[in-house]
């Protein structure tokens, strides 16, 4: 979803200063105003190239503490912000980049492969992703659809190496 006028109003209720606001809009770059969701996860990319270097459950142990800490930033940006999955709030889409890189090999060029993947799913949510962006609210509705794109990506890209 891109921002517009109508989603910038809401933007004046929410404060960098505040670090659950800070997290939720992804260190800024949520703020941008095209694409929020694409540079969120450009800015997820870096730590992500860092990711497929480490043991899986160090990778795994990020992705729950982004996960628990991105839904209560989530709930405390919305709240403030007075409507549900603003544009803006782009720490899930964090999330479902740590997701996409699991067990992936130790070459961070394939996060390039992780990240098309990624969007491409986010941006087209097929089901089960479409149903839990409009059915599951709050904080969690806000990261569970990221999630889905996030497993969706990792799926296809481990298909995609087991059989090159």
């Amino acid at each position: 979803m891109i921002l517009d006028k109508h989603d910038r109003q809401y933007l004046n209720r929410v404060s960098l200063k505040n670090p659950w606001h800070f997290l939720a809009l992804g260190f800024g770059s949520g703020l941008l105003p095209k694409a929020p969701g694409t540079y969120g996860s450009l800015a997820a990319l870096p730590i992500c190239m860092i990711l497929v270097y480490l043991p899986w459950y160090v990778t795994m142990a990020v992705i729950l503490v982004t996960f628990f800490v991105g839904w209560y930033a989530s709930s405390v940006t919305e709240k403030a912000m007075g409507m549900h999955d603003n544009s803006a709030i782009v720490v899930d889409e964090f999330v479902g980049m740590f997701i996409s890189v699991l067990f992936y090999p130790s070459v961070y060029y394939y996060t390039i492969l992780a990240f098309i993947l990624f969007r491409f799913f986010d941006v087209l949510k097929p089901f089960p992703i479409s149903y839990a962006d409009k059915k599951v609210s709050g904080g969690l509705g806000v990261m569970l659809d990221d999630v889905l794109a996030g497993i969706a990506a990792l799926a296809t890209a481990h298909a995609i190496f087991y059989f090159i």
